[in-house]
């Protein structure tokens, strides 16, 4: 199983620890079912990326700084949340190199191309793209979490590398120096770990698209297959009055606030409250309500 992680770049709210609870309890269950030795969770840390980059500027602090301060800050969470640990807790900055054979692979079989140092992915050459999120190519149009750039063929190309600064994290590459697209760092470390295919990959719904798509696009391609993961599981988001609660939209309540008020054992239930994959409406009623 693998479970896309956080972005180290802010202190965790509730509605990234719904994830660690659902996926906590799935791997519980897993273990039960087919015992310890015969499951294996993988749960990533991105710990580059363009939210890392400007988090640290705004913070003047340097961005390993922030990453393993906010690193920490999560591993307390999940802890505070009773939640097992991972059997594998892969870095993305740990595995660049791997990133780049990958991308490397990708050119040399014409699925992506070189624009300005950027590699992008061409979404036109795998044919099953919007499968997963039941979505028609000719009705995509580039929006919210999709870079829009001059550089693409088609503005659903999603970047593989891009080119870094002097100031900003960077790493040698045949392109140039730079840093590897988000999409492409779950694709690697979850073929490091697990293989080709494996059995579950999860996630918030939030991640159907583009983040999922993308990696099954590029995995696909890069594996000369036609299945990434044999099932996928998305957990629903948390909302306050309703309305999902993001960085965004300033609404969020931190994991700390939670723990200043609340045990572990309640805030999980509360999360535990409504089915894995609907809306749940954070309030103080319902963590009253497991608490008592």
């Amino acid at each position: 199983m693998y479970v896309c992680g956080p972005t180290v770049y802010d202190d965790p709210h509730i509605g990234n620890a719904r994830p660690l609870v659902v996926f906590d309890i799935l791997y519980r269950v897993l273990k039960c079912k087919f015992g310890e030795n015969n499951v294996t969770y993988v749960r990533n840390i991105t710990d580059i990326d363009d939210k890392i980059i400007t988090s640290s500027l705004e913070k003047k602090i340097s961005t390993q700084e922030l990453t393993e301060k906010i690193t920490k800050s999560f591993h307390e969470d999940c802890e505070y949340l009773v939640c097992e640990k991972p059997s594998q807790e892969p870095k993305a900055t740990e595995n660049i190199s791997q990133m780049i054979e990958m991308i490397n692979k990708l050119m040399k079989n014409g699925f992506a191309y070189l624009n300005k140092q950027h590699v992008y992915f061409e979404v036109k050459k795998f044919k099953d793209y919007g499968k997963l999120s039941n979505k028609n190519l000719d009705e995509l149009k580039a929006g919210n979490r999709i870079e829009v750039s001059s550089l693409k063929k088609n503005p659903m190309d999603f970047v593989l590398w891009k080119p870094s600064s002097a100031d900003d994290p960077g790493w040698d590459s045949p392109w140039g120096r730079g840093r590897p697209g988000w999409h492409l760092e779950c694709s690697v470390m979850s073929e490091k770990y697990l293989g080709k295919n494996f059995d579950i990959h999860g996630g918030g719904l939030d991640l159907i698209f583009p983040h999922h798509e993308n990696e099954i696009a590029q995995s696909c391609c890069n594996n000369s297959s036609d299945k990434f993961a044999n099932y996928w599981v998305h957990n629903g988001f948390v909302t306050i009055n309703n309305e999902k609660m993001s960085k965004s939209l300033g609404n969020i309540i931190t994991i700390d606030d939670a723990v200043k008020k609340y045990s572990g054992q309640a805030v999980r239930l509360a999360l535990l409250s409504a089915h894995y994959s609907q809306p749940l409406d954070w309030n103080d009623k319902l963590l009253v309500n497991q608490k008592n």
